[in-house]
């Protein structure tokens, strides 16, 4: 199959690990490692969310003035007569705030202490870092945010191979490679391999066998050798983009502003569903591409916005010189091709997660592309319970499959991981009050409203920049 080359996949922004980024910025390295984290809102044993309208996400309904009780980071009791122990934390909803699940991001590449922070900010309670995570992230910075004794979400990893150097990733050429990369994937904590574009098809094969055998699904892009197709009939769990199907199934040619036939997505469907595979859901990552294609003024636009101070210097840099302005064409017709193609697999109950890509691509703030990547969505015609399902329910399903021992999470319901955000506003009516969340529990620990502002303070404080007015932080 002749290879034709995406939009991310030709000027791909490349994430370096502090060793490689910080010849320029010692300064900036040195004020990062020095600065004291945040102190951690004090943990409690029990937490009472009394008089809430909860939004489960089980199916689409608000059960209305319920307690919800929190017990050891895990949801204990649901009803609207639950009696309240007397230890408990209480959080009155007063019958005006509505408690969903946290959302999650199930594709980014941020990997700083402070992007962790930023998506807890913008009540983000799950992440799955899909590849490139440098070695103190996953050795330091991930164990300490998930056993609860740094801010951040709940981080889950992909260990990303390609079959050549040509794009930077770790690469295998044989499969005995693979199958050992796999192997060294499992013993450093990862939870998925992601496959790239160039990997040969027995190198594939003996990744998804050896996944297997070790449980770890296979997640990622298209490979051009095998194509879509073959790939989930084989067993790979996730299609890491919707746009993967361009290029390894739907055969666009290499201009991409000539959209494939629209004819052929059922095809595309049918494909899907016979293997219950899970797709990325990432509207609004092609778009903010097809915004900038071509045009630095907009990437400017981007680096002047309020989120912008919340950026790393290294990354504001990485922004300012990605390829995508260069670019010459509109690929607005492919987007719009995406858009039909993300709205019918919808319709036809395919399970889709949200996903961003952030920060790799210019205009995608970890957290607040989350809420950029639902509106998108929401404007290609999904409901708002089918756009909060791919942030929340639909998440929880993928990881329950990929990762049977992990904590249960995505629905407001007994036994579930207490990852919840409180909003002043019913979410299925208006999806924006997200952005401003009343409060955000992860794993079990509350985040109030002015915790989450001193988050996002501690965050410019680092990188040099004055806080942000709080009506204006997120």
């Amino acid at each position: 199959m002749t290879f034709a080359p995406n939009a991310k996949r030709s000027a791909r922004p490349r994430h370096r690990s502090c060793t490689t980024t910080c010849g320029p910025l010692l300064w900036f390295c040195l004020l990062v490692a020095t600065k004291p984290a945040m102190a951690q809102p004090v943990p409690t044993a029990r937490t009472a969310f009394v008089d809430v309208n909860v939004v489960p996400m089980d199916r689409e309904r608000v059960l209305p003035h319920q307690t919800v009780l929190v017990e050891n980071g895990r949801i204990t009791a649901i009803g609207a007569s639950i009696r309240v122990p007397k230890d408990a934390r209480v959080i009155e909803g007063r019958g005006t705030t509505f408690l969903a699940p946290g959302l999650a991001d199930m594709h980014t590449h941020a990997h700083a202490p402070e992007d962790m922070r930023l998506y807890l900010a913008n009540g983000v309670t799950t992440v799955l870092d899909m590849g490139e995570a440098p070695n103190e992230f996953m050795g330091q910075v991930r164990p300490a945010i998930n056993r609860g004794t740094r801010p951040g979400p709940r981080i889950y990893s992909a260990f990303e191979v390609d079959g050549s150097p040509r794009y930077g990733h770790f690469t295998v050429t044989t499969p005995d490679e693979a199958r050992w990369i796999v192997r060294l994937a499992k013993t450093n904590g990862y939870e998925f391999i992601k496959v790239y574009n160039n990997l040969s098809a027995e190198c594939f094969q003996a990744l998804l066998a050896e996944g297997r055998l070790q449980g770890l699904p296979i997640v990622g892009h298209g490979v051009t050798r095998l194509g879509l197709e073959r790939q989930l009939d084989a067993g790979q769990l996730m299609v890491a983009h919707t746009e993967e199907f361009l290029y390894t199934f739907f055969s666009q040619p290499d201009e991409p502003e000539h959209a494939p036939d629209p004819a052929r997505i059922p095809a595309a469907i049918e494909v899907i569903r016979r293997n219950k595979a899970f797709i990325t859901a990432d509207l609004n990552t092609y778009a903010t591409i097809a915004r900038q294609w071509g045009r630095p003024d907009i990437v400017a636009d981007y680096l002047n916005q309020p989120y912008a101070r919340y950026l790393s210097p290294s990354l504001r840099i990485e922004w300012k010189h990605a390829g995508y302005a260069k670019r010459t064409g509109d690929i607005t017709p492919t987007l719009d091709f995406l858009k039909r193609f993300t709205k019918a697999m919808s319709d036809a109950s395919v399970p889709l997660v949200l996903g961003t890509d952030a920060p790799t691509i210019p205009g995608l703030a970890p957290g607040y592309s989350v809420h950029e990547g639902m509106r998108a969505l929401e404007e290609a015609g999904l409901t708002r319970y089918q756009v909060l399902s791919t942030a929340t329910r639909t998440p929880g399903e993928l990881i329950h499959r990929a990762v049977p021992n992990a904590d249960t999470f995505g629905t407001v319901a007994v036994g579930q991981r207490a990852d919840l955000i409180l909003s002043g506003q019913n979410p299925l009516d208006d999806l924006s009050t997200l952005r401003k969340p009343v409060g955000v529990m992860v794993n079990g620990v509350w985040y109030a409203d002015k915790d989450l502002e001193r988050l996002l303070d501690d965050v410019a404080a680092t990188y040099g920049a004055s806080p942000e007015p709080a009506h204006l932080s997120r």
